[in-house]
């Protein structure tokens, strides 16, 4: 079977597990923002998806430490 993956943008997350003790909940609540995205019936393949959830992510670096870019894949 071929399967076409149309070109997207994708969050790329780095955490420092030696630097953000809290590693674990981040993850979980990053985890839930796209289980709450996915609720809404769509996808990372969404063309909207980073400009939805930047806000989120951002609010997260708040709280937590880490660092995130966005990446064009193929």
């Amino acid at each position: 079977m071929k399967v076409k993956i149309p070109k997207h943008r994708e969050f790329i997350i780095d955490i420092d597990e030696n630097e953000e003790p809290r590693h674990e909940e981040c993850w979980q609540e990053l985890r839930q923002i796209l289980s709450d995205y996915m609720k809404e019936g769509k996808s990372v393949y969404t063309p909207t998806f980073i400009e939805d959830n930047e806000d989120k992510v951002k609010a997260l670096q708040e709280k937590y430490k880490f660092k995130y870019t966005v990446e064009y894949r193929k």
